[in-house]
């Protein structure tokens, strides 16, 4: 393999978002507001199912680890942005830039599969209650988060790998908040036709792929829970998959935009706007979503804050019940 780099390009220039100085500390305090909301939801989240044993199942433990991917997905672009601000450079390294690149594209993979295996849980408990807690056990969930790890790993490894044999020439201003990995190969003076294959493929492979699977199982749902004769018991059923459903149209929404808007040649910061709604606004709404949607959730964080922890009122047939949305 050649290295990359073979032009002696050492740094790129990140744009950002504007180039007005007045607006400077406005976009600070906005995104510093918005990462400090995003990481302490998340982590309330992850604390609340660690702590309180009555969330010590596969839906909350799923949760906890989408919770905690999504502290990391914001974590790879947001403090650096800031610190580029603070400091009024918006230089990066191109070690650095390969380095986001690389933790972005792992972070971004890890969503999609979480929400799938998330969505599959669902399926399980709703069409399968029967057997939902032997299939779901706790080995097999874990095994679908690292099989979510490994596969993610793969694909970022196979993009940053193909970037590095690329060569840059003496365009190095990227027009994003950060190293993007569409607006980083359109800067170098290499064929990119491979790579623009590759991003192709594995988008096709590991993004439409799981949302089909997301979609297949929601189908199912639905009509299983149709076939509940009571309305209470409909009711409780879609319930239980209302927030990651939510969570999934939100996430997908705002990447379709995103990739829609970077074929817009129109405005250099276009793609760099509606980024922000899938690598910041919808890692900061999903606590949010959960917790206003899930009862469980919310008395756990009350228990937190108040510093004790109280047995919940939830004996295990009505939390099979909730579960389910079947009476057993």
């Amino acid at each position: 393999m050649e290295p990359g780099n073979l032009t002696g390009v050492s740094e790129f220039l990140l744009l950002g978002f504007s180039e007005d100085p007045e607006l400077q500390p406005l976009i600070f305090g906005v995104f510093l507001s918005m990462y400090l909301i995003t990481v302490f939801g998340n982590l309330l989240i992850i604390l609340a199912v660690s702590s309180d044993s009555h969330l010590h199942t596969p839906m909350y433990f799923l949760l906890a680890n989408l919770s905690f991917v999504d502290i990391c997905f914001t974590s790879t672009t947001i403090p650096k942005m800031l610190w580029s601000i603070q400091t009024q450079s918006k230089v990066i390294t191109f070690a650095g830039c390969i380095t986001q690149m690389y933790f972005f594209i792992l972070f971004t993979g890890l969503d999609m599969f979480l929400l799938t295996v998330m969505a599959y849980d669902r399926f399980m408990a709703i069409c399968h209650p029967l057997h939902y807690m032997v299939i779901m056990n706790p080995w097999f969930c874990g095994l679908l988060v690292l099989v979510c790890w490994v596969l993610s790993v793969l694909d970022s490894l196979l993009h940053t790998s193909m970037v590095l044999r690329l060569s840059f020439c003496t365009e190095v201003e990227i027009s994003h908040f950060f190293c993007e990995l569409i607006q980083v190969i359109k800067r170098s003076c290499s064929d990119t036709f491979l790579n623009n294959m590759v991003i192709y493929f594995t988008g096709m492979l590991l993004a439409v792929g799981p949302f089909i699977g997301i979609l297949y199982s929601y189908c199912k749902i639905v009509s299983s829970i149709l076939g509940i004769s009571s309305a209470q018991g409909k009711y409780k059923a879609f319930s239980t998959c209302a927030s990651h459903l939510s969570v999934v149209s939100l996430f997908y929404c705002t990447s379709l935009g995103v990739y829609l808007s970077s074929a817009a040649p129109q405005s250099s910061h276009l793609g760099a706007s509606a980024s922000v709604m899938y690598t910041v606004v919808t890692p900061m709404l999903n606590p949010f979503i959960y917790s206003l949607r899930n009862k469980d959730i919310e008395g756990s964080e009350k228990i937190l804050w108040k510093g004790k922890y109280k047995k919940a009122h939830c004996p295990g047939a009505e939390k099979l019940h909730v579960i389910t949305g079947r009476k057993t």
